[in-house]
């Protein structure tokens, strides 16, 4: 399999773990308190909290998409969103943009290689590096404001027109591609942020995040071993929590796919080949769960997985599912690739991707939307987009 992942006409390395956060350049964290081992830079000095928890930073662009003041405006072929293929908050735009059919009105492009200067840019005809004559995506930051600290992440949007950063704010890019764009879809697109679920998908997204997507990151980036130890035990709840509500429903909310179905599934295909081997590191301990110990959850991922959209040729190259031309394949996340692939690992490759190939049998499952939580109990009705900042203030 051969992909066009080349600059300045030299091949790619693009290993899943530079994706969203395992910097190149690390060091061995010697703190009280914090265990001894190496660790990626700004993960593991600016991103810490006192107690050796991981606390990502903050999103540096926020502007929504859509005709309001101050927004960016919806124009198809305006923007690109420069990403990872082994980043789970780019995948997870990709996977929406397939879906919706916004691939060329809203055209991604990779980044790669994270080191100490940053994301490099790929050069491709009408990518974003020849037109403004870049090598890092923090160029483009740089160029935004003068004020910039800190690193530009995957995924970033950014205005062909201004050759400024419009957000990377993945948070909510997703929800505008699935409303602001709405102009743009195709015939037949799922609507994936229905008006009706809106502030459940919300609340539930925000725990998926929290203990599921970010919760990965959480077990692999603290340099505690009591911190690391709280956000597995939380990760390992909350999936048996997800199993039991996919045991009588394909999808989150029943019968659709929505929003939090995408963000979800981001974490499920890669976690075996990207995070799991970080846990092992972490403790120490090959007795770290795999997805198909919760049957229901790992059937509702292979159906996913086998749905068009949910997943590419490039991104199952990314992640280590798929060989390259040579038979030779992507290194897990914590190690990186320097040579040919071992027999036994590629066949570790093929038998994880075969997995992912079984039978989901699950179209027979409907289910209720309704669900005990998060926001069950009525709270929900709280969370409108800040429609309740202020209202118990005098």
């Amino acid at each position: 399999m051969t992909f066009d992942f080349s600059t300045n006409g030299q091949p790619l390395s693009v290993v899943a773990a530079d994706a969203c956060g395992v910097a190149a350049h690390r060091e061995r964290v010697s703190r009280p308190g914090h265990d001894e081992r190496d660790r990626p830079v700004e993960e593991t000095t600016v991103e810490q909290t006192p107690d050796g928890a991981f606390r990502r930073q903050r999103n540096a662009f926020t502007v929504r998409f859509g005709s309001g003041p101050g927004q960016a405006p919806v124009q198809a072929g305006r923007y690109h969103i420069l990403g990872a293929l082994g980043c789970g908050w780019n995948r997870r735009q990709r996977i929406v943009i397939r879906l919706l059919g916004l691939w060329d009105a809203f055209t991604p492009e990779i980044v790669y290689g994270r080191d100490e200067n940053g994301w490099k840019l790929t050069h491709t005809p009408g990518g974003v590096a020849d037109l403004f004559g870049y090598e890092r995506l923090n160029d483009f930051y740089r160029a935004t404001t003068d004020h910039f600290s800190g690193r530009g992440t995957s995924p970033t949007v950014v205005d062909l027109s201004t050759g400024k950063v419009v957000t990377n704010n993945y948070h909510i890019l997703s929800n505008d591609l699935e409303t602001a764009w709405a102009p743009f879809h195709k015939e037949g697109a799922p609507d994936l942020y229905p008006q009706e679920l809106r502030q459940e998908i919300d609340l539930l997204n925000q725990q998926i995040f929290d203990d599921v997507n970010n919760g990965t990151y959480k077990v692999n980036f603290a340099t505690s071993q009591g911190a690391a130890t709280a956000a597995y035990t939380i990760f390992k709840a909350r999936l048996a929590d997800y199993d039991f509500r996919l045991a009588s429903r394909r999808y989150l909310f029943g019968d659709r796919i929505t929003d939090s179905d995408v963000r979800l599934f981001q974490t499920l295909e890669s976690f075996e080949s990207t995070y799991r081997p970080g846990f092992v590191r972490t403790f120490n301990t090959d007795e770290i769960i795999h997805i198909w110990d919760y049957p229901n959850l790992f059937a509702y991922g292979r159906d996913l997985f086998q749905t068009p959209g949910f997943i590419d040729d490039e991104e199952l190259y990314a992640l280590g599912f798929t060989p390259d031309e040579n038979g030779n394949y992507r290194a897990a996340t914590w190690e990186e690739n320097d040579g040919p692939t071992p027999q036994t690992v590629k066949d570790e490759h093929k038998a994880l991707y075969e997995r992912w190939l079984e039978p989901a049998d699950r179209t027979h499952l409907s289910g209720s939307p309704l669900y005990s939580g998060p926001g069950g109990g009525g709270s929900f009705e709280l969370w409108q987009f800040g429609a309740y900042d202020g209202f118990y203030r005098d």
